[in-house]
């Protein structure tokens, strides 16, 4: 019998939906580039273009910079997607911003549209792409930003609808995705864990400041999935320093050598908020349980990438 040459994820598909240009290299992004080299299609569907977001490296914080932030945040984008090996698309809403105490939000932001709409460009992403797997936040956000809690809105608006011929005519045939999972990249187990690697190697580590204050947080979503991705670590890297206005290279959340954290948290965390077919946890693969899909997939968002 001839042995298969066909990629291992040959015939899934996987689709990220993220708030802004960043959020695709800090949470998951690992996981994505394993995928994709093992042969699974993967689609990453950011809401708005992240374009009243803050310049966050001193190195970038200068004025023609501010002014030319949402170009050069679709830039990085683009750089950040070539790294990680994914095809992307730009929905097309507009960034919220993370308004301080007091503030309203701004007129005509993607936190402030109404679901339906917000949806919309979703549903037809779904139909179009067809996922076999959605992966987003939880109803927090990951951290409450609107844009994020609207992701989170929205992502579970259209795993619900996208599968219902009923709903939102004029977005394609109906598919429905079969597993939608909320990212939970920084759990208090990952910093214990990352803080004592470091503490036994000797090194100083600020993610014991970062479990003070996280003592007396409760963490509503156990994980359930696991992905082994430590080899596609320093490519997770790369994509998220090609986001330059939005990452300190030398900030504290960098100051882990790579190797240490390869072996002390080998894994990307998730946990399985809805699910179409049967599994069993613990799980080591967002596919688990899933059959692939022998036809093609169509790629009009992807057409859309921006």
């Amino acid at each position: 019998m001839t042995k298969s040459t066909a990629p291992l994820r040959s015939g899934l598909r996987l689709m990220a939906v993220h708030a802004h240009p960043d959020d695709e290299s800090s949470k998951g992004a690992a996981t994505l580039a394993r995928y994709v080299d093992e042969g699974a299609e993967v689609l990453v569907c950011t809401m708005t273009g992240g374009e009243r977001g803050d310049v966050l490296n001193p190195a970038m914080d200068r004025p023609e910079v501010w002014a030319d932030l949402p170009r050069l945040r679709r830039e990085e984008m683009d750089r950040a997607r070539e790294i990680l090996g994914v095809r992307q698309s730009f929905l097309g809403f507009v960034d919220s911003g993370l308004p301080k105490d007091g503030e309203e939000l701004p007129a005509g932001c993607f936190a402030l549209e109404p679901l339906e709409t917000a949806s919309r460009p979703l549903v037809e992403a779904i139909r179009t792409f067809r996922p076999h797997v959605v992966v987003t936040y939880d109803e927090n956000g990951g951290y409450p930003h609107p844009d994020h809690i609207k992701t989170h809105q929205v992502s579970a608006e259209a795993f619900a609808a996208a599968g219902d011929p009923e709903r939102y005519p004029g977005t394609g045939e109906p598919w429905q995705p079969l597993k939608l999972y909320y990212t939970l990249a920084f759990s208090k187990a990952y910093f214990r864990a990352i803080y004592e690697a470091m503490t036994a190697a000797g090194l100083d580590s600020p993610h014991g400041e970062v479990l003070k204050e996280l003592a007396d947080v409760e963490e509503k979503w156990e994980i359930t999935t696991q992905v082994e991705c430590a080899e596609w670590f320093p490519t997770r890297l790369k994509a998220l320093l090609a986001h330059t206005t939005q990452v300190n290279p030398d900030g504290p959340e960098r100051s882990c050598p790579l190797q240490i954290e390869q072996r002390a948290w080998p894994t990307e965390d998730y946990h399985l908020a809805r699910s179409q077919v049967d599994t069993a946890f613990p799980e080591d693969d967002l596919f688990a349980g899933i059959t692939p899909d022998p036809a093609p997939a169509a790629d009009g968002a992807a057409r859309r990438a921006g």
